[in-house]
């Protein structure tokens, strides 16, 4: 037992830490390693490969991702934004490579091998861009005559651009959803509510008359009849299947046949073997950790630990709420992992990460000299 009284990095870290959010993160992380024993075996054993190599890739990426998640909650608030810059510099070069140096897969570059380890680089991407907007938008509000949020926009448009160029619209759409959450909690004006609402649209109906593979979901999507919808249709007699309590562990039939029911759509050989109440169970886990992540973040009385927080809470359940939707044919596919559920090495190493940094920013900190005088500072600001 950790006593109170211990003045050790790793007492003052269990004691200020939110535990039920640790709690719900360590559920959320076994549950997926049933899942990924439940959906994974079949798929290997389709392409060739032992029953068991994804399921024993999933553990294997787990353990990084753990160790990952816990070092970067012992962060300071300055540590996760430096950490936050060196990490968005890196998958930034790592994306430059990938549009020069990575195969081409389905008309897309999207991953580049670095010692036998497949990396997308936009994953680690994402949590440090969320970092650094809310970094810039808290600097906006403290000092106003800092182009803060001009720089925060041309951060987007950075990212967003090499996305476009590999291309990789789902997780576009994912960075530009949270940049304008972050806009928003940090007070934009309605004029700009219009303006990117107006941007986005005209950005969406480019995709879908020059980009064809957009075009062919967003119509497979509209008219079922007009291509090939055996994925999605699928997943949907899973959920028929399924009922309310499933038809019990490794009795699925989806997963035979669905190519993909250890990524994106292990959501629906969920539903099937565990039923309708598993999967309510966990929209109430992600349903927790970002409500109880969002209402720490505005306990916060410092600035950037409250937008940072609540950006990658959003960026988090957002993420799952896409892949959950196409699993349930809501919205067209879109290639989204479930967070922590879905069988991926670097896209459950950078959750982690986010995850990390969301435990580390909610953590309960004694208020600083400096805190104080930039809550001064920001108070002066709106006088």
């Amino acid at each position: 037992m950790i006593s109170r009284e211990q003045r050790t990095p790793l007492s003052e870290w269990w004691w200020t830490v939110d535990r039920p959010l640790l709690a719900a993160m360590i559920v959320l992380m076994l549950t997926g390693v049933v899942l990924s024993l439940a959906a994974s075996p079949s798929v290997a054993t389709r392409i060739g490969l032992d029953p068991f190599h994804f399921f024993h890739r999933h553990v294997l990426f787990l353990i990084p991702s753990v160790i990952v998640m816990v070092g970067v909650s012992f962060m300071s608030p300055r540590q996760i934004r430096r950490s936050a810059l060196i990490m968005f510099a890196l998958s930034i070069a790592l994306i430059l490579a990938t549009l020069w140096l990575g195969p081409e897969v389905k008309g897309a570059k999207r991953w580049i091998t670095i010692i036998g380890v497949n990396i997308q680089a936009s994953e680690s991407a994402k949590p440090a861009f969320v970092v650094l907007a809310a970094w810039l938008f808290s600097e906006s509000a403290r000092k106003p005559e800092m182009p803060a949020t001009s720089m925060a926009l041309a951060l987007l448009l950075g990212l967003v651009t090499l996305l476009v160029m590999e291309p990789d619209f789902g997780q576009t759409m994912l960075v530009l959803m949270v940049w304008g959450a972050l806009f928003f909690i940090a007070g934009m004006r309605i004029i700009w509510v219009f303006g990117l609402a107006g941007t986005a649209a005209a950005g969406l109906f480019a995709a879908y008359m020059l980009v064809p593979h957009v075009a062919v979901r967003i119509q497979r999507f509209m008219d079922p009849a007009s291509g090939d919808t055996f994925q999605v249709d699928t997943a949907m007699e899973a959920f028929s299947n399924g009922g309310w309590f499933g038809l019990g562990p490794g009795e699925g039939i989806a997963k035979r046949s669905l190519p993909d029911s250890h990524t994106d759509f292990v959501f629906a050989v969920g539903a099937e073997e565990f039923g309708i109440i598993m999967c309510l169970a966990l929209v109430a886990l992600f349903t927790f950790i970002v409500i109880r992540t969002l209402s720490r973040a505005y306990a916060s009385e410092d600035m950037f630990s409250r937008f940072a927080a609540s950006g990658l809470a959003i960026m988090f359940g957002v993420q799952a709420a896409i892949n959950m939707a196409v699993n349930l044919h809501l919205i067209p596919a879109k290639g989204m992992t479930l967070p922590f559920i879905s069988y991926g090495g670097s896209s459950m190493v950078s959750l982690a990460y986010g995850v990390g940094m969301m435990l580390a920013l909610t953590r309960q900190r004694p208020r600083t000299e400096m805190e104080s005088i930039g809550d001064a500072n920001t108070a002066a600001s709106y006088a």
